[in-house]
């Protein structure tokens, strides 16, 4: 069974929260915008890979998704009640707002990325993973229907359950599985047939 949860690297280990997060994000939520923007400095590039996989590598549609997923955090940082900490609360504002998208482009046609679209995620750590092999797989990734690589990307690289994406999307457990089955078998597919090409 195709697994990418050690392939790819969710996030960069600077994002690990701190005391200092804490009282940013207090302070933010005061309407410090110095505050938000070290905020900002310290989390955008998690933020960009999670909703980058989601946007189907298309870096203008990531750039518009971090963009909306943080004046989202700037407008309800007052209301933030700090039960979570503040980087996984981030990323979940993040992924949801990416995942709005994808729900209002439901009604459009399930299609495929085309390629001249993507782009080439900003390299993070390869180790353990040769940079080719990787970006393979992230441009294979970036071609899945949309709906399988919004499975794929919550269940294999984000670690989320079934039940939690078929709510966030909308959709039966079932069907959240049928999604990942099919993406791993498109992947399987696509990997296996750029590597004929070899």
């Amino acid at each position: 069974m195709l697994s990418l949860a050690m392939t790819v690297d969710p996030a960069p280990a600077e994002t690990v929260d701190s005391d200092g997060d804490h009282a940013l994000a207090r302070a933010a939520g005061l309407g410090d915008s110095k505050a938000f923007e070290a905020l900002y400095r310290k989390h955008q590039r998690r933020v960009y890979a999670v909703v980058w996989r989601l946007a189907g590598g298309q870096a203008a549609r990531a750039d518009d998704l971090v963009q909306e997923a943080f004046i989202r955090a700037w407008q309800a940082l007052p209301a933030f009640r700090f039960e979570s900490a503040f980087s996984t609360w981030l990323h979940r504002l993040a992924v949801n707002t990416a995942l709005m998208q994808i729900r209002s482009r439901a009604g459009a046609e399930d299609s495929e990325t085309d390629d001249s679209a993507l782009s080439v995620m900003p390299s993070q750590d390869t180790a353990g993973f040769r940079t080719r092999e990787r970006l393979d797989l992230e441009r294979a990734v970036a071609t899945l229907p949309e709906r399988a690589r919004a499975v794929l990307v919550l269940h294999d690289i984000e670690g989320w359950k079934h039940e939690e994406i078929a709510i966030e999307l909308g959709m039966a457990v079932g069907s959240s599985k049928a999604q990942l089955h099919r993406a791993r078998k498109l992947l399987r597919q696509r990997l296996g047939e750029d590597h004929d090409r070899d």
